[in-house]
């Protein structure tokens, strides 16, 4: 990418030929002047500039596009020390070279020339510096090409010496900028970059606990959060490409616009990492839809909350488990992923337990419910692509559902056997006699799985079988049938009525290479009275 060089806010404006204006002098000058001065009428004063990309270097006009070499080195890199007689060579021939040091302002020994103090960094990190030696060629103050570590072939031509560097090895690697040391990036991304966050800043007393100070603001979901320092938040906004200030949808019950900064901090206190952002944003994008009505979640008084599944690419990538304690602890993306959603409704859409979130006894779902689908030696196409999208396409599907109810068969080897197994278990959420209206997904443990694939059954026709199995008698759902008052009015006696609406419920594969287990996670009311699954594409 290019890059003006020096930065284009370097604090001294010019004219339309590149000398600085009279009027807007506003850096020391050599020759005494301060700001608001006239300078000299042809303006040969030397001024001291510091530019944005913070080094102090005096030239007749610090503003002006610059065409040149620039090197960037450091004491503590034997393949910089190599190179110092090949910067000594390129100086003595003329060559336009500034060279910048990273760590000790006395090296290297350029003869009659100074090196340039980028101890602060600032040079290096706005350059994108990841290697030293690094050599780079400007044109008219736009950088057209670079070279790191020592390349013989590729520093002269570069430079355009051809005799440079004999006596040196052909090539050396570089070694790595301070500009980029994990010990240093959080401090330079709060310094250069920390301007870029709008969010407000909260200061602790010096003998406040922070941790403690998120519990006692209302911050937490009841369990410690990560706090979210400038360093912290910068870094995760690493994790996507999407600027800070996008604004990424509305969260309810307040039905506030939340931005992929605001998104970012509840990241970060859930204690998600910076590749895990682009599956939160998705899942907030999911929870908030009209279709998946997280407000209406929040105010039932039902167990459900928002079980996120991710499908694709990204789920391997970051490292989703899919496989064995696939709903349990142990892995950080699931973990945190579910969790940075929740809490992003919590301290940005203000649902909050008891006030908004009025669930009678909740699930511990609710503090975070996210794992990833079981794709490579699955019998079914991956839930994502049976709801339109591509086979490559990364995805979240969302589904109102609670915690999983087992499903144990360990004696059926035909698929018949085993979906009849699956619906009794599939009848009785909720309840043996509430019909219809209630949604459900059913989780195929591995071991069940292969009875279904040797048997060539996909999820069409899994859903067919259930589908029969789950037509009820209206005589078994009246109110009084089995001595049970709960039930449908009289008039359904002779009826016969569907467990589930049309395409449900919902079948993905998930769990442990062992056990012949299943699960169903009971979901929330179907449709335009409840919830329906929502899937939303994963930009990366």
């Amino acid at each position: 990418m290019s890059k003006p060089y020096p930065p284009l806010d370097v604090g001294i404006q010019t004219t339309a030929d590149g000398r600085p204006n009279s009027d807007t002098i506003d850096r020391p000058c050599e020759e005494g002047l301060t700001p608001g001065e006239e300078c000299p009428t042809d303006c040969d004063a030397r001024l001291a500039s510091v530019s944005a990309s913070g080094y102090d270097r005096s030239v007749a006009s610090p503003s002006t596009a610059r065409t040149g070499l620039v090197a960037v080195v450091k004491r503590d890199c034997p393949t910089c020390e190599l190179v110092v007689p090949v910067l000594r060579e390129l100086l003595i021939s003329d060559v336009d070279l500034d060279v910048f040091v990273q760590d000790d302002p006395s090296f290297p020994d350029l003869g009659d020339s100074d090196p340039i103090d980028d101890t602060d960094l600032d040079f290096s990190f706005h350059h994108d510096i990841e290697t030293v030696p690094t050599l780079i060629q400007f044109d008219a103050g736009t950088e057209v090409a670079r070279t790191v570590g020592w390349s013989r072939d590729d520093w002269r031509a570069l430079t355009g010496q051809t005799a440079i560097g004999e006596s040196l090895p052909d090539s050396r690697p570089g070694c790595g900028s301070l500009s980029v040391d994990p010990l240093l990036i959080d401090d330079l991304r709060v310094r250069f970059g920390g301007s870029q966050l709008s969010g407000r800043r909260i200061e602790l007393a010096a003998l406040e606990d922070e941790f403690e100070a998120a519990f006692d603001r209302g911050w937490t979901d009841g369990l410690p959060v990560v706090p979210p320092t400038e360093a912290r938040v910068l870094r995760m906004l690493e994790g996507t490409a999407r600027s800070p200030a996008d604004i990424v949808t509305t969260v309810p019950p307040n039905l506030v616009e939340v931005t992929v900064e605001q998104v970012a901090i509840n990241a970060v206190m859930a204690g998600c990492k910076p590749e895990y952002l682009p599956v939160v944003l998705a899942a907030v994008e999911a929870a908030c839809t009209s279709e998946f009505n997280m407000h209406g979640l929040l105010a039932t008084t039902y167990f459900s909350g928002p079980v996120i599944v991710v499908n694709g690419p990204m789920a391997r990538r970051i490292g989703m488990n899919s496989g064995t304690n696939v709903f349990g602890q142990g892995n950080r993306a699931n973990l945190t992923i579910g969790r940075a959603l929740q809490l992003v409704v919590r301290n940005l859409g203000g649902g909050v337990p008891g006030e908004v979130d009025m669930a009678c006894q909740g699930s511990p779902g609710k503090l975070a419910f996210c794992f990833a689908e079981r794709e490579h030696d699955s019998p079914f196409t991956p839930l994502s692509v049976s709801r339109g999208l591509a086979p490559d396409a990364s995805a979240v599907t969302l589904f109102a559902g609670e915690g999983p109810t087992p499903i144990v068969d360990q004696l059926s080897r035909t698929p018949e056997s085993l979906a009849r197994s699956m619906a009794s278990v599939l009848r009785a959420t909720h309840h043996p006699k509430l019909v219809v209206g209630w949604d459900a997904m059913l989780v195929v443990g591995p071991e069940h799985g292969r009875v279904f694939a040797d048997a060539g059954w996909d999820r069409t026709r899994l859903l067919e079988e259930l589908d029969e199995l789950l037509l009820i008698p209206g005589r078994e759902l009246v109110r009084g049938a089995g001595s049970i008052d709960e039930g449908l009015p009289p008039e359904f006696h002779d009826a016969t009525l569907p467990k589930f609406a049309d395409g449900r419920p919902a079948i993905v594969h998930a769990g442990g290479d062992a056990g012949l287990f299943s699960s169903v996670l009971p979901g929330w009311v179907g449709g335009e009275l409840g919830s329906d699954m929502v899937t939303v594409k994963i930009e990366e």
